[in-house]
């Protein structure tokens, strides 16, 4: 199973990033664009894993207290074939902490993750080719600061399922006294 963990995000953050996503798609000569029910803030990225239990004990062991996550701005990866847009997060040692305490507690099972510097980002588009004159920086500007708080950690698995990428939840921490589900 191909696996990471995740961030869900609340109903009003998606709202927001889906308008945000409509305006790319509407000034973009080509590009795939992130559906509503695939938006998420990726922690962790695990890749094919079959040890299941080992990542909810590492969630459960690495669960710390409930934070507020901003999100604002926006940018891209450059990229040959197409661009990756991005929602941008603001940055939080609540967010930084809840980071390490994973990889910790995976690399501790032994895990093998990513060494480069997580950077926190929400994808809104892959492969993203603008029309020309399109304005990245005025469209960044125009994102509006969203805020949500993060009550969970959620263990996710990626799926293609005719032909479309599709996020599935198999197993959510609470952050703070909540209990696993």
């Amino acid at each position: 199973m191909r696996l990471f963990l995740a961030i869900e995000l609340s109903d009003a953050v998606k709202n927001q990033l889906c308008a945000a996503v409509d305006t790319l798609r509407a000034n973009a000569r080509s590009g795939n664009f992130t559906r509503r029910e695939n938006l998420h803030l990726t922690l962790v990225f695990l890749g094919e894993q079959t040890r299941l239990d080992a990542v909810k004990t590492a969630m459960e062991e690495a669960a710390g207290n409930s934070f507020c996550l901003i999100l604002s701005g926006a940018g891209t990866f450059r990229r040959e074939g197409g661009d990756i847009w991005w929602c941008g997060v603001e940055k939080s040692p609540a967010l930084a902490a809840l980071y390490a305490s994973l990889c910790a507690a995976l690399r501790t099972r032994g895990f093998l993750l990513e060494a480069r510097e997580y950077r926190p980002h929400l994808t809104l588009g892959r492969q993203v080719r603008m029309q020309p004159g399109f304005d990245g920086e005025a469209f960044a500007a125009s994102i509006s600061t969203a805020a949500m708080e993060v009550k969970a950690v959620s263990l996710m698995q990626s799926l293609r399922v005719n032909g479309r990428l599709l996020y599935k939840c198999l197993y959510r921490t609470k952050l703070k006294d909540g209990e696993a589900t």
